[in-house]
């Protein structure tokens, strides 16, 4: 090189590698992808092991047949597990000469399919269920040895009768419901009336509340009678089942039945035949008692305007005619 001669630098360009280039980071989606997948089945798994050979077979048909209806029972969405090898329902017979196909009964029936009739049933065989129910509970608690009720055991019958569940708390010789001709409440009755009053309450039944009396009566010309006691103890009752939360809404009627109707029909002047009975009575009875139906004073007034009174008669006018006849009638007399 000469000398005077300008250098010239000598540049080296390098490129750096990018492996991936702009896709570096497209392998992390790809693996959330994966791992989001494998959760999902794992889960699957998970919940088809926890699950009943039935149920795996409705979830089995509920793919393979869409269309189908099957009823998952505990553990899904329904209730009443029907089998995959008994459908719930029949539309067609395979053998067309079969008549007595289409006379099976449709399971799948439910409330809302039921006729007037069939419902009234329904609900009639629950209240019986629940009555029975109360019946068995009411006897346990009687049982219970530190129960208020054990030491009168006997005193108190338990039975159905055509207007429900009756409970009777009937008189003893030297145990009294009440002091000699009043309606006071021994101490002993009283607490066993609060104590039944959460009891009966489990129930939406209402109730009716009877008082009895032996047929000894009271002195001739005497004012007060075994009618009035027997009312005035009924109440006394009523009164101390209130004492005992039973709401009052539920009493349907409280009433006195004096000596007219004894426990024992051969042995009138008994003490047994001194009782307080209180029926737990059945819907129906409860609504052909009238309890708690009234009338609206609006459709009282509505009726009454309804009549129309007729209108007063006024003088009769006449044409000349009418009165030229009337006077040659007079005439004629």
């Amino acid at each position: 090189m000469e000398k005077g001669a300008t250098q010239q630098p000598i540049i080296i360009k390098k490129k750096k590698g990018h492996g991936h280039g702009h896709h570096g980071g497209s392998w992390k989606v790809a693996l959330a992808d994966f791992m989001t997948a494998m959760m999902a089945f794992f889960l699957l798994m998970w919940l088809l092991g926890s699950t009943s050979p039935e149920e795996q077979k409705a979830i089995a048909a509920h793919f393979n047949e869409p269309g189908s209806e099957y009823v998952v029972g505990e553990g899904g969405a329904d209730l009443g597990l029907i089998s995959q090898d008994q459908p719930q329902k029949q539309t067609e017979s395979d053998d067309p000469n079969d008549e007595t196909a289409n006379d099976q009964p449709d399971q799948s029936d439910n409330i809302k399919d039921m006729t007037d009739d069939q419902l009234k049933k329904e609900m009639e065989r629950i209240e019986k269920e629940q009555l029975e129910e109360l019946k068995k509970q009411l006897e346990t608690e009687i049982n219970s040895l530190d129960s208020v009720f054990q030491q009168i055991k006997d005193q108190i019958l338990i039975d159905f009768t055509a207007l429900g569940l009756r409970i009777q708390i009937v008189d003893k010789d030297q145990r009294p419901m009440f002091d000699v001709g009043s309606a006071n409440l021994q101490k002993w009755s009283s607490d066993v009336l609060k104590a039944l009053a959460p009891i009966l309450d489990k129930v939406q039944n209402k109730i009716s509340i009877t008082g009895h009396t032996d047929a000894t009566p009271y002195g001739a010309g005497a004012k007060y009678t075994n009618w009035e006691l027997s009312a005035d103890r009924a109440n006394a009752a009523r009164r101390a089942l209130l004492d005992g939360a039973y709401p009052e809404a539920k009493v349907a009627t409280v009433q006195g039945m004096g000596s007219a109707a004894p426990l024992l029909v051969d042995k009138p002047g008994e003490p047994i035949n001194r009782r307080i009975a209180i029926i737990v009575l059945k819907k129906a009875v409860a609504e052909a008692l009238g309890s708690g139906v009234g009338i609206d004073s609006s459709q009282l007034m509505k009726s009454s305007e309804t009549f129309t009174a007729p209108a007063p008669a006024g003088p009769k006018i006449l044409s000349p005619t009418e009165v030229d006849d009337a006077i040659d009638a007079e005439s004629a007399r």
